[in-house]
């Protein structure tokens, strides 16, 4: 699900003039170096984490049907490249009428893809392309349970067929956290806004993530989490170093941020769910991070994914989130006219039956 953004503020002066940033973006395509490579250190003597990164590319949380291994050769890589640049061409053809495009039907035209900014391509680690950034279970699918799956059924049909008031909304149309689970933990990518920065203290390392402009703080001083009342947005995160590696153990989440509905990127995650992550820089220009998510509750068995972060061009600007959005307002306000004429808003199947 997507707010209409268009008052935003990104990497220009202009509210949506993102497509600079198809151009520049680094993206998923740098291969990992050796394994003897080790991180600068920083003035703490820290492996030096910092900088601005990114995690856009085309390569998903869960692996698509066409797909029947973790990886693919290059050949096949640059094929579907190509096959993704040319529809992404075409989505960026003008549809506004006035612009000389054709209208369809009773459209009024929109504004294309200009804004969106996924990735130009798939995901590689230590060389090898993948299509999935799950890798246990092998299929590369969510391991739900049957009461899991259930659960996210019922959580995506309210999301999807809510319109009584904004608590029922998705927190990235009521401007709390960004889409899907861009924030995280984990933090998967989406359909543009893929940038996060790292600063780091002594006993603390902080990620900025561009949207929703999320700064989450994950503390090194000890490993004790607050007690179970206690549930901040994107939870309690405290840290450790494992040699070059930090770790990032997060728990007591929101209950709020359950549903993180992104396309085949979406996860539900119960309020007592663990994710650990594992960050480690294993070159100049990469970050090679590496998650799991314990929830018995949602999942049959705990489950593991990983994925490159790359180094983007900083700085990484304020995603005004609030100025000139008026999705939610249109859509409530679309929710008490059909009220008030005694109109039925037809319900979305979430099923996927």
């Amino acid at each position: 699900m997507r707010a209409n953004n268009r008052g935003m503020r990104k990497r220009t002066t202009i509210g949506l003039a993102l497509a600079t940033a198809l151009a520049f973006a680094p993206l998923a395509g740098h291969a990992a170096p050796a394994a003897t490579y080790h991180a600068p250190k920083n003035g703490f003597g820290q492996p030096d984490l910092q900088g601005t990164w990114t995690n856009a590319s085309l390569t998903s949380l869960q692996r698509p049907a066409m797909f029947k291994t973790l990886t693919l050769t290059d050949a096949e890589a640059v094929a579907l490249e190509k096959r993704r640049a040319a529809a992404r061409a075409n989505q960026d053809k003008p549809t506004d009428p006035k612009l000389g495009a054709p209208p369809v039907a009773n459209d009024p035209g929109g504004y294309n893809a200009s804004w969106t900014d996924p990735g130009v391509s798939l995901g590689r680690i230590d060389g090898k392309v993948r299509t999935s950034w799950i890798v246990d279970p092998a299929d590369g699918r969510l391991p739900y349970s049957t009461a899991g799956h259930q659960a996210y059924v019922d959580a995506l049909r309210k999301a999807r067929n809510s319109w009584d008031g904004p608590e029922n909304r998705p927190l990235g149309e009521r401007c709390i956290l960004g889409f899907g689970s861009t924030a995280g933990p984990p933090m998967l990518n989406v359909l543009y806004n893929n940038n996060y920065q790292i600063v780091q203290s002594k006993d603390a390392v902080a990620i900025l993530v561009e949207m929703n402009h999320d700064a989450r703080i994950v503390r090194l001083t000890d490993r004790k989490h607050p007690p179970a009342d206690v549930r901040p947005w994107m939870g309690d995160s405290v840290g450790w170093w494992e040699g070059d590696t930090l770790v990032v153990e997060t728990t007591n989440f929101n209950p709020g941020e359950s549903l993180r509905p992104y396309f085949d990127n979406s996860i539900l995650l119960s309020p007592n769910a663990k994710v650990t992550e594992r960050f480690t820089r294993v070159s100049p220009k990469q970050i090679l991070y590496q998650f799991q998510v314990d929830d018995p509750a949602t999942y049959s068995q705990v489950w593991k994914a990983e994925m490159p972060m790359n180094a983007a061009p900083g700085p990484v600007y304020e995603y005004a989130c609030h100025e000139g959005n008026y999705a939610l307002p249109g859509i409530l306000a679309g929710a008490r006219k059909a009220d008030k004429e005694g109109r039925k808003i037809e319900a979305v199947d979430v099923s996927g039956r």
